[in-house]
């Protein structure tokens, strides 16, 4: 059993953030989801629980977290590992190795199995988890959904008794998603205890036993998945909720005509390491467009985006601006990358520092309402590194904004974002390219994005572009492949099918 007593923590230097006054008791073999908006403390739970605070964040705390009965912050961190298995929202902080299989080894080496034993257990995740085409892979060149899933196995390799998952979907495609959900299945059917702090909610309505909604570092509510699904639509997006039922999102009507194009690819392949990942891409974007990019986890999403802005230099075609050539370091200058792991580029030691560094000669006046719009004036002295996930996305989309590019590319911008933050940002997008100067591409998982705020979909599936249209286009052909009878499909559904192989375009 899993207790927390009148559980209150602030971290240091930081005046948002923490908990307040928890009281909550979680029985063995228990599935509860923690839910809210970015920054309610989601994240803080889990930190509690394996110990991480106080033996690693430190801060003020007050009251107890017990497991077993006993004090967690009395356990010794290797003891709380044995018992406590946690998956990060981001996997990479967890790796100690440069390949797959002895990073899913590593946490039952130290238990000095011997080698026949540990080669075993091995063996039986990568079978049970249905993984083995991630054997024997270069840690660094997978994708971001495929490290979240050997961080995944390298945790049930161990056989904890308690599974922390924290946002665990974040970074996957749809059938990813589904995996997911069977992996979490069997886990809870072995009578593991399962804690997620996580915003999609969907997936987790047929395993979650309770649903604890977390507001500002209080508890708010909690609730049985029944009455979950008793809350109204407008008041799950009052409390800053996703979706729970998928159906309910379906594509918008065809939109206006694109405007001439200004970035253009012609007969565009990309390789990495001498292997073709793309090839053959055709893709027109225009100014003021939107330009939505999908595909499972691997497919070159991000290879893709990153040769977009000069990042990636071994790839051939033609690249034009203008309808004019334009070469790589100059790709580089017209356009702005904002990463999937957005560590990669905060460098600064304040929010406000972070908008304009590198920038000759900032616009203080658009940084301040670059911040108030994003909602980050809070946090304009915090150092990056302590924000949420969420929040230190949005810092980094910030400085897309204030550095006046021409062309912004975003790898999967909403996945660590509340449903608030989200739209926010969503919204943010249309306005960024309303006045026609510029033009926006970001890949998702998250296709109620690309319904909000999408003007085309370019898929991206076997090292090729398979279909790539307005939305309403691209509905339209995979609804005409639907099964006899079937009712109209959303575009989930037409992820989640296409990746499966059912449709094939």
């Amino acid at each position: 059993m899993i207790e927390f007593e009148n559980v209150s923590f602030s971290y240091t230097g930081q005046e948002h953030g923490g908990l307040r006054d928890i009281n909550l008791k979680i029985s063995d073999g228990e599935c509860v989801l923690f839910c809210g908006r970015s920054g309610c403390g989601k994240t803080t739970i889990t930190r509690l629980v394996n110990g991480l605070i106080p033996q690693f964040y430190q801060g003020e705390l007050h009251g107890r977290v017990l497991v077993d009965g006993q004090e967690i912050s009395n356990i010794p961190m290797y003891q709380i590992a044995a018992k406590v298995g946690s998956v990060f929202q981001n996997p990479r902080t967890q790796f100690f190795n440069v390949d797959t299989d002895s990073e899913i080894a590593f946490g039952i080496e130290n238990e000095a199995r011997p080698p026949e034993k540990l080669a075993e257990r091995v063996e039986q995740t990568t079978e049970d988890l249905h993984i083995q085409k991630l054997r024997n892979r270069n840690i660094f060149e997978l994708s971001g959904g495929e490290k979240q899933k050997i961080a995944f196995a390298s945790v049930y390799a161990m056989n904890p008794q308690i599974y922390l998952l924290d946002e665990p979907s974040s970074n996957l495609d749809m059938t990813s998603i589904q995996e997911l959900k069977e992996h979490l299945r069997l886990i809870k059917k072995q009578g593991k205890t399962v804690l997620i702090a996580e915003h999609r909610l969907y997936y987790l309505m047929e395993l979650a036993d309770r649903i604890v909604y977390l507001e500002k570092g209080e508890i708010k509510g909690i609730y049985t998945p029944e009455e979950f699904w008793q809350l109204s639509e407008p008041d799950r997006e009052h409390m800053g909720l996703r979706a729970v039922d998928l159906q309910a999102v379906f594509p918008q009507k065809a939109h206006l005509p694109a405007p001439t194009p200004v970035l253009e690819l012609r007969n565009v392949t990309l390789r990495y390491k001498k292997q073709t990942i793309l090839h053959d891409i055709e893709l027109s974007a225009g100014k003021g467009e939107v330009i939505g990019v999908v595909g499972h986890n691997g497919a070159g999403k991000t290879t893709f985006s990153r040769a977009l802005c000069g990042l990636h230099k071994d790839c051939d075609g033609q690249f034009l601006w203008e309808s004019e050539p334009i070469e790589r370091k100059e790709r580089l200058k017209r356009s702005y990358m904002v990463m999937q792991d957005v560590n990669y580029e905060l460098f600064a030691d304040s929010v406000e520092a972070e908008c304009s560094f590198g920038i000759r000669n900032p616009d203080q006046t658009l940084v301040n309402a670059t911040l108030e719009e994003l909602g980050l004036s809070p946090y304009r002295e915090q150092h990056p590194n302590t924000l949420s996930g969420g929040q230190k996305q949005r810092v980094a989309v910030a400085v897309s904004m204030i550095c006046g590019k021409d062309l912004l590319v975003f790898d999967e911008p909403t996945s660590g974002l509340d449903p608030v933050a989200r739209e926010d940002l969503l919204e943010l997008f249309q306005q960024l390219v309303k006045d026609g100067k510029r033009s926006i591409l970001f890949s998702t998982h998250i296709t109620s994005d690309l319904d909000k705020c999408a003007d085309d979909i370019t898929y991206i599936k076997n090292g090729e572009i398979i279909a790539s249209a307005d939305k309403a286009s691209f509905v339209q052909t995979f609804q005409s492949l639907k099964a006899p009878g079937e009712d109209s499909l959303n575009l989930e559904e037409i992820m989640v099918r296409n990746e499966r192989g059912t449709y094939n375009v």
